[in-house]
């Protein structure tokens, strides 16, 4: 008769922790779209300029608050791991996701990109994660931090120096004399 008794009890715990913890996720996607409403749209291809870069595999890791490597953002899918093609196009930097939604970096929403040893959901060491810290849109003051796997090692020099690029740089004396002489 203790077995059975033992056995409920268990069981009944077990579905109360699978409950919070979905109820956690719940409330985690809430606070999440009050910090992301919306995202960027993917642009159509035609729409995306020249290729900066080759696609490149990735696993897509997750995305935080920028700054707050374990303050995970799930709204948008944003919180959902999945396996990646990442390309830098001068629009930006497309992450093409299987199984959950596609994210696009504008190019004028990229503020920095670097790596790291880790991000919610994913702990590589020797700065094995790629991270774009970009702007989700207008009302976002802080930034996301989205974080990439890639597949194979060599690839990581490569995104970096692509997307690199497209990080807002102040124009050049040159630039500013020629906007003058056209005025």
């Amino acid at each position: 008769m203790r077995t059975p008794l033992s056995i409920g009890i268990v069981l009944v715990l077990g579905l109360l922790a699978l409950w919070g913890m979905r109820r956690g996720w719940l409330r985690r996607e809430t606070t999440s779209v009050a910090w992301v409403p919306d995202l960027p749209s993917v642009p159509a291809d035609g729409d995306l300029g020249v290729p900066r870069s080759e696609p490149f595999t990735a696993t897509y890791v997750s995305s935080t608050r920028a700054g707050d490597y374990l303050d995970r953002i799930v709204a948008h899918d944003l919180g959902v791991r999945s396996a990646a093609v990442v390309q830098v196009f001068d629009a930006g930097i497309r992450i093409t996701r299987i199984g959950a939604s596609d994210v696009f970096v504008p190019a004028a929403s990229l503020r920095a990109v670097g790596t790291t040893n880790g991000i919610a959901g994913k702990f590589v060491g020797r700065d094995g994660i790629v991270v774009l810290t970009w702007l989700a849109g207008p009302a976002d003051e802080r930034g996301i931090d989205t974080g990439l796997h890639l597949r194979h090692p060599a690839d990581r020099p490569r995104l970096l120096a692509a997307a690199t690029t497209l990080i807002a740089e102040p124009p050049s004396p040159t630039a500013h004399a020629a906007t003058k002489e056209h005025s």
